[in-house]
């Protein structure tokens, strides 16, 4: 009877095992043998991998990808934008690029200030002319196109003039969306420009006037963009529409190569953005303030899990709103920021017990923040290359202003530096001296191009939108692959939370954290805000398995799409 009972327990056992095993693997994404991009909307991720089967690498496809955002992505994608790339070549070289707008030469420190009250005027640096900066989109595909392409661009960019031309569908989330702004739209552009009609759920958005401008970029290369037709048809239309960006703004505009921030944690050597982008190194802080701990032992999206990230985040973000800003304009004491000593100094006031005011860590009187709307896309090649890359226009598309000759919209990236230190920009954030304006000065974003290496081999490609959130999504993106075992769609999958010091309030996504869990960090002190954050981010990932295989991770809060082979 005893034996009996014992295979059936064994049975039970094996079974629910099985069971288990077949639960997890249902949340498995994508998964490919020899390539793979992950993108915001499916028709991008198309034409990346299209690129790539075409025999183009990583670095072609970001040039594809990054177009055709343009023309299916308008809310964060644009000729009118700029961004950030980090890559890691087959052979483990490494490296990044800064292809982040720039001040116009004619901007001022107190240019969004009125000069009797010397208050910010409202909604200067945010909607119309006044808000744009110097876009940076083009001079950053050619850049990253010349120095490690393998297609020629006239290829590159052809079926991203096709779908132009065809059209993409309206899906569900983009019509809510050019609902939510067209009443924006219409307060600095004529009635008829094309996204102030009623589109629709199903209907086809032609983009016939990007098309004709991608064709002159196709036909004249890089310059048609900065000093051709296409840039004085810019510029007129700029200073039509009270703008000051001139011709020689978009003349002297040129990408950066930048050194990566790089960093350790555990087995893993993480690679991301350098500043004008604060990412890299408020991840390496987080990361570094936590690592000393057990976070596998206290469990996912536990009471404990949740404080020490919090606090590690809340001493990282001081930090960032402080020191940061473009370096070629100010210095960045980046070495101390991330050494251990200086870390394990900024953690020495935490404690499980309680949590520990914003108010008590430094500089308690300064605070960033910045827009949402931002995209990701991220692309391993055939060869072996990886290439993670952020771009962005700030605000939902930038500052409504639609250059109907040219068919796209432009920034109002000028809203992400400091107006005036201690006054808050459109997000709410506060910014200081370091990010304050200067003619052809870039402004400090959060955007967070990550890759990972194992044992020196790639193993993850990540980032994400999401304004001040994309640090923190990055974050927990990693920590759910390395400490919790997770597959690249299960993490990517999984509520997430974020602290940035100011305000002093933990937002987390509404349906993902229980009452209980919640009350327990309210009982330690902490602010629970999981009513305005319906999302945190909306990571595009992919992991390398221990089998050489690819899986991607696309973000389920949006239309995302991995697409591979």
């Amino acid at each position: 009877m005893n034996r009996i009972l014992l295979f059936s327990l064994c049975c039970l056992f094996f079974f629910s095992c099985k069971e288990t095993k077949k639960e997890k693997e249902t949340v498995k994404g994508l998964i490919t043998e020899n390539a793979m991009v992950v993108s915001a909307r499916e028709e991008v991720s198309k034409i990346g991998n299209l690129i790539l089967q075409q025999g183009g690498n990583a670095f072609d496809a970001m040039a594809a990808m990054e177009m055709a955002l343009a023309v299916a992505y308008p809310y964060a994608g644009s000729l009118g934008g700029g961004g950030f790339m980090v890559y890691r070549l087959e052979n483990g070289d490494i490296g990044s690029l800064d292809f982040r707008e720039k001040a116009p030469l004619a901007a001022s420190k107190n240019m969004y200030l009125d000069s009797i009250t010397d208050k910010v005027i409202p909604n200067k640096s945010t909607l119309g002319a006044m808000a744009v900066g110097i876009p940076g989109n083009i001079a950053g595909i050619y850049a990253s196109h010349g120095k490690y392409g393998k297609l020629p661009m006239d290829k590159i960019l052809a079926p991203v003039i096709a779908l132009a031309k065809k059209g993409v569908i309206v899906t569900e989330k983009q019509q809510l969306r050019l609902e939510k702004y067209r009443e924006s739209f219409f307060k600095v552009n004529d009635s008829t420009m094309l996204f102030a009609k009623d589109w629709k759920t199903k209907d086809t958005i032609k983009r016939l006037q990007l098309a004709k401008t991608l064709e002159r970029i196709q036909k004249n290369g890089r310059d048609e963009f900065y000093k051709g037709e296409t840039a004085q048809k810019l510029v007129d239309f700029m200073q039509k529409s009270g703008g000051i960006m001139t011709m020689e703004d978009l003349a002297k505009y040129e990408a950066k190569w930048r050194t990566p921030i790089t960093f350790t944690y555990d087995d893993l050597r993480v690679i991301s953005m350098s500043p004008p982008s604060s990412g890299g190194i408020c991840l390496a802080e987080i990361m570094k303030a936590i690592e000393p701990y057990d976070l596998a032992e206290f469990g996912h999206n536990t009471t404990k899990s949740i404080q020490l990230i919090t606090e590690a985040e809340r001493r990282a973000y001081a930090d960032r709103n402080y020191f940061l800003g473009d370096p070629d304009f100010v210095t960045i004491p980046s070495e101390t920021l991330v050494s251990d000593k200086y870390i394990k100094e900024r953690m020495s006031s935490f404690s499980f017990e309680k949590a520990t005011p914003s108010s008590e860590v430094a500089h308690g009187n300064i605070e960033i923040v910045e827009s949402d709307e931002t995209t990701h896309y991220s692309i391993v090649d055939q060869f072996g290359n990886a290439v993670s890359v952020t771009t962005t226009i700030n605000g939902a598309y930038g500052s409504k202003l639609y250059c109907e000759e040219l068919g796209f919209f432009l920034n109002n990236e000028m809203d992400d530096f400091s107006a005036k230190p201690g006054v808050p920009n459109m997000f709410g954030l506060i910014g200081a001296k370091a990010n304050s304006i200067a003619p052809e000065k870039r402004m400090l974003s959060s955007m967070t191009p990550t890759i990972v290496e194992k044992d020196g081999k790639l193993y993850m490609v990540v980032g994400t939108p999401g304004g001040s959130t994309i640090i923190t999504s990055v974050l927990q993106t990693i920590l759910n692959v390395h400490e919790y075992d997770m597959g690249m769609q299960e993490a990517v999958n999984q509520p997430r939370f974020h602290h940035q010091w100011l305000p002093d309030t933990v937002k987390m996504e509404p349906k993902g954290f229980s009452d209980e869990l919640k009350a327990e960090l309210t009982k330690l002190g902490y602010t629970i805000d999981a009513t305005n954050s319906p999302v945190i981010g909306k990571v595009e990932g992919i992991l390398i398995l221990s089998n050489g295989k690819l899986e991607g991770g696309a973000d389920p809060r949006g239309d995302d799409k991995a697409v591979g082979f």
